[in-house]
């Protein structure tokens, strides 16, 4: 294989992973809905260990109901969500003692900041958080079923509860549960996915899709998060022997949480992105990768807060 191709095709394998969390809206925790795994892409590559690291820029900084936007306070809440600046830095480490076989931990770090009205009373109170914290670990398996002119496989695991429930402010109060970096839940984590090579005006170019779902196993101190499907698509064209245009379309639904200490009624919806990037192949093992989020469709139950647009860039690197 040429450096050309193991260019185009690592690219590719950039927006495949394994267990990207979900972007989605509620008072402002959000991660960006790419992935950043090749491996379960079927590209020959040497049994051993991968590093992923990947920063992501995330501000909710528009309020919505359903398919519109709206002003803060326009629809009364006993919280007038106003912003979410969300930066995360997501560590993967990834180990294959083959091709069929595989494993993979994810690590949020997340730097929140948070602001809202708080209507007490006929009193207008501003609130606000500001946190750097280890958020909930995937751990995530996956099993190669075939391989040939179309790949497919199987990928399962949990989302386990590292994350904190129970941060608060200078004033002592702590975060709406879905702002806290952890859900206090286990989640059970399944998935597919499925990869072929094609030619597009007759260049060669590989093509994607997977879907998850990952659904809650139990509640955490009043507190079930709903559960959330996504499916994802997308393709690498190269532009030249080192680098690579990217583009992918990611879909997700989230159900409405659950429990005394949920907000039922501003949660879930549904969302879908389209997802451009580059790509740079450093090095024979090393890949550099840049992504821009847009908005194509969301609807939001209640009113929440979402994003304009998002970025991450990362690397990759195998050892």
């Amino acid at each position: 294989m040429t450096r050309y191709m193991r260019g185009s095709l690592t690219a590719l394998c950039l927006l495949a992973g394994i267990a990207a969390p979900a972007a989605h809206a509620s008072c402002g925790a959000a991660f960006c809905t790419l992935n950043t795994a090749w491996e379960t892409q079927g590209i020959p590559s040497e049994p051993g260990l991968r590093l992923d690291l990947r920063y992501e820029y995330i501000d909710q900084d528009q309020p919505r109901a359903g398919r519109r936007d709206v002003a803060v306070g326009e629809l009364p809440r006993h919280h007038d969500e106003q912003r979410t600046l969300n930066r995360n830095i997501v560590t993967t480490l990834d180990y294959a003692p083959n091709a069929d076989w595989g494993i993979s931990a994810q690590l949020p770090f997340v730097q929140r900041d948070h602001f809202h009205i708080h209507n007490h009373h006929g009193a207008q109170l501003p609130e606000s958080w500001h946190f750097q914290e280890i958020g909930d670990m995937r751990v995530l398996g996956r099993w190669r079923l075939a391989s040939g002119d179309t790949t497919h496989g199987v990928m399962g695991g949990l989302k386990l509860p590292t994350g904190k429930t129970d941060v608060k402010n200078d004033d002592g109060d702590a975060a709406e549960r879905t702002l806290q970096p952890g859900s206090g839940t286990t989640d059970a984590i399944v998935g597919y996915y499925a990869n072929s090579m094609g030619l597009l005006a007759e260049t060669p170019v590989r093509f994607f899709f997977q879907t998850l779902v990952q659904a809650p196993a139990n509640q955490s101190k009043g507190f079930r998060p709903g559960a959330m499907y996504s499916a994802d698509v997308g393709m690498a064209y190269p532009l030249a022997s080192d680098w690579s245009a990217l583009v992918q379309l990611n879909g997700s639904i989230k159900d409405r949480d659950r429990g005394p200490e949920a907000e039922p009624e501003d949660s879930g919806g549904s969302f879908v992105w389209l997802s451009p990037g580059v790509s740079y192949a450093a090095g024979h093992a090393t890949q550099l990768y840049g992504f821009v989020q847009l908005p194509v469709y969301q609807r939001v139950n209640g009113v929440q807060l979402t994003a304009h647009w998002t970025a991450s860039m990362g690397f990759s690197v195998r050892f």
